[in-house]
């Protein structure tokens, strides 16, 4: 049970810190603005027990349910993704059309379209087997990523397709893809960002920003050089919870997009370290499930997610130091979201579902005795792989081997006139010649009349 307790205890440690964060670097925001400052740590309590109860429902869906549903989830995503782009439909913030007014929230479909790429990628690999070739590898998931990528960008929502590029690059990790064409990828997918980079101004001024930061600190490096004096005031030990000075509108964004630069001031270099230390445990596990399961879909889909979370923790935290241009992807499981929140949390209870779903732990999990709300809310699956219906191919002919060539007219489930009574038939016991067996009998050495 080594993996499903290590994706528990990492995950919700995050979300510990995350919830006292968002509590601590929202309040005095909210305040300014003639809110409650109670308020968004509130807000952000309440999705994350609506998380918990989405992580509780994928903890209990078996996986060859979710492979089932896989292609019909990824036909709803991309109808969301055209939905987005509607005026009157998608909501626009900070210049990006990326959300669908709920009413009570907002929700953005990019975030659900990573975890239904992943899921509907690893069944698809899953389907053709172990051994892949460079065709089936590269040819249903890279039309698909082209259409998503092409549809964020129309948003545009640059973080998500650079957090859906994970996605794809875990599953062509996962299903073998040689390492020759690694380098002609990323080749071709640094002259692409170089391309969208030198046709956007917005983007070409994240990049001159992230180079040269304290070249202009009161516009386009404002939100960098804020983030480096946090960290900088931090230092080792912190300045202590809820003492944090950036936090008073200096540094924007500071509940979502650069919490952890509170967390750097806040609880200084230490607290920053424990926070990376939980997000290696939740790699180490989710690579520990795919490399311990039975089944070739847990496998995929486990790596698939791993890349996809710590990649976007470590891609987040990498333009909070200062090592990556800002991108504004969230940090999982810490940043305020409601949508990011609720969907972290429901992909966590997969990782737990798949976890269980080891041979080892359901093995385990079998040989003792659990109460009646251990089996209800950690419910042990039956199979370790968990098949999914599909229709059995036919069988290619061989061309070694013609088939039979029928004469014009004939029936196809019907012998000829001229074949019927050719058959050979067995005749019974009691027509057989009784001295053939006898003789039979008497020329076995050893055996008497």
């Amino acid at each position: 049970m080594t993996s499903c307790h290590l994706v528990i205890g990492a995950a919700g440690l995050l979300l510990a810190i995350g919830l006292v964060m968002v509590f601590s670097a929202s309040a005095i925001e909210a305040a300014l603005d003639d809110q409650p400052a109670w308020r968004p740590g509130v807000d952000q309590l309440v999705f994350a027990v609506l998380g918990l109860v989405a992580l509780g429902v994928a903890v209990r869906l078996p996986a060859g349910l979710v492979r089932r549903w896989s292609p019909v989830a990824l036909v709803v995503v991309t109808v969301l993704l055209v939905a987005v782009l509607v005026p009157g439909i998608g909501v626009e913030y900070n210049g990006s059309r990326a959300w669908i007014s709920l009413g009570f929230t907002d929700f953005q479909p990019s975030e659900l379209s990573k975890l239904v790429v992943a899921l509907w990628g690893a069944h698809v690999l899953a389907l053709r087997g172990r051994h892949l070739t460079v065709r089936t590898l590269l040819v249903p998931l890279l039309p698909v990523f082209v259409l998503m990528s092409g549809l964020l960008m129309l948003e545009p929502d640059f973080g998500a397709v650079v957090s859906l590029l994970l996605v794809v690059a875990g599953l062509l990790w996962a299903g073998g893809l040689p390492g020759r064409l690694w380098g002609i990828g990323t080749a071709s997918v640094a002259t692409l960002v170089w391309l969208m980079v030198g046709t956007s101004e917005y983007r070409l001024e994240r990049v001159t920003s992230f180079l040269h930061p304290f070249d202009d600190p009161t516009d386009t490096g404002f939100q960098a050089v804020r983030g480096f004096y946090a960290l900088a005031n931090g230092g080792l030990w912190g300045v202590g919870l809820g003492n944090s000075a950036m936090k008073w509108n200096l540094l924007p964004e500071a509940e979502s997009d650069y919490i952890f630069a509170i967390i750097g001031e806040e609880l200084g270099f230490l607290g920053c370290l424990v926070v990376v230390t939980l997000y290696a445990v939740l790699a180490y596990a989710g690579f520990r499930i795919a490399r311990r399961t039975a089944d070739r879909f847990v496998s995929l889909a486990s790596v698939a997610i791993t890349v996809w979370l710590v990649g976007q923790a470590a891609m987040n935290m990498g333009y909070v130091v200062g090592v990556l241009p800002v991108t504004g992807v969230t940090l999982p499981l810490v940043s305020a979201g409601g949508t990011s929140l609720v969907l972290t949390l429901f992909i966590v209870g997969i990782l737990i579902r798949f976890a269980r779903s080891e041979p080892a732990a359901i093995e385990y999990a079998r040989s003792r005795d659990r109460g009646r709300p251990a089996r209800w809310l950690l419910p042990v699956p039956e199979l370790a792989v968990d098949p999914v219906r599909q229709r059995r191919p036919r069988p290619e002919p061989d061309p070694a081997r013609p088939a039979p060539r029928r004469p014009v007219g004939a029936h196809p489930l019907r012998r000829p006139a001229e074949d019927r009574g050719t058959a050979r038939r067995v005749p019974p016991p009691a027509a057989r010649r009784p001295d053939r067996d006898r003789r039979g009998l008497a020329d076995r050495p050893g055996r008497s009349r």
